[in-house]
């Protein structure tokens, strides 16, 4: 599929139905459709092209969110960037992505980007604003054209683009949900990660891919993630372990009426098993799930599903393949698989 139209189905069949919960505004279906197809206007305007890479340079906005539909559905990459970067380490990141001179910002950051080396920073006004721009026409499925470019942590070196092909996130998308149904109530999931984090941009489009609500909070914080989850009756969330021990931790989390939450999935660094317990001890009724992966395969690879989370021996695993997910077990120093059987 054109991951532009991913929503095309639910803003048609149910266009009240909530798509995004973010700060105090409610978003529905039909508005994100209307938003996604101004930010495609707005980008083909000012010269944004099929096989162009746009850098995205903002939080879990509805510009970031509609900008990643628009530019996909023209033909273009969304490049999301995290904001809290430089402008001489967005610079870095504009090259090796290899965007074009039109990028889009939230206003706090378009000086940002411009002084990085973009020659126009499109920000909420100029793509939200309800200017009226000719429609631009969607362009033809191409499983091998770039739907995405996410960046690597930057660990041992500066952040590498990973560009994401259409046919493997539309690949994706399918095997974690179900297409959008409209006799089919939507669950409630939150982001509380960053959106230009796998695990948040992968979350979202997800989620809206079935017609599910997100509630996305900008920046984590403990209280607030525990005031959303009970306001909004959240049922599904994707935390790093930092996260969930701070939730924990939190003194209003015993207070908190958590009742509606069915499934935590966690990730991105390793997980203390003391914690892992813990959790499970205080949210009996929820579902845990330890995913595995990295950036550059599109998020996890591996799972330990929440079964095999009441095995005491396995609480500390990263789980088993996915399905079509091959794994070796290898000497680090040479390189060569090792015996079943060896620790």
């Amino acid at each position: 599929m054109n991951i532009g139209t991913l929503i095309d189905a639910a803003a048609a069949g149910d266009p009240e139905r909530v798509a995004l919960i973010i700060g105090d505004r409610t978003i529905g279906y039909g508005q994100l459709a209307t938003a996604v197809e101004q930010c495609a206007a707005g980008l083909a305007a000012n010269g944004v092209m099929e096989g162009s890479r746009v850098a995205v340079v903002d939080g879990g906005s509805l510009l970031s969110i509609a900008s990643v539909l628009g530019a996909a559905r023209i033909g273009a990459a969304a490049a999301l960037m995290n904001p809290a970067l430089t402008s001489a380490e967005l610079q870095n990141m504009l090259r090796n992505a290899g965007c074009v001179g039109v990028g889009v910002a939230g206003q706090p950051y378009a000086d940002r980007l411009c002084a990085a080396g973009a020659t126009t920073a499109l920000t909420p006004a100029d793509l939200l604003s309800g200017q009226q721009l000719s429609a631009a026409p969607i362009v033809e499925e191409n499983p091998d054209r770039d739907a995405l470019v996410l960046f690597t942590s930057g660990t041992t070196g500066l952040p590498k683009a990973v560009g994401i092909p259409t046919g493997r996130l539309s690949a994706r998308l399918q095997g974690i949900g179900a297409p959008f149904r409209a006799d089919v109530p939507p669950t409630v999931g939150m982001m509380c990660v960053p959106f230009f984090h796998v695990g948040g941009s992968l979350g979202v489009l997800g989620s809206l891919y079935s017609g599910n609500t997100t509630v996305v909070q900008e920046r984590f914080d403990a209280a607030e993630w525990l005031r959303l989850a009970q306001a909004h009756q959240v049922c599904t969330a994707f935390v790093v372990p930092t996260m969930l021990q701070r939730i924990l931790d939190h003194p209003d989390f015993t207070g908190t009426d958590l009742s509606s939450l069915m499934a935590i999935a966690y990730g991105a660094a390793a997980a203390p098993v003391a914690l892992v317990r813990r959790a499970m001890a205080a949210l009996p009724k929820v579902a845990f799930a330890n995913v595995f992966g990295q950036t550059e395969t599109l998020g996890a690879y591996t799972t330990l599903s929440p079964q095999d989370h009441r095995d005491p021996t396995r609480v500390g695993s990263v789980g088993k393949p996915l399905s079509g997910v091959e794994v070796r077990v290898v000497n680090p120093e040479t390189g060569n698989d090792i015996e079943t059987g060896t620790v």
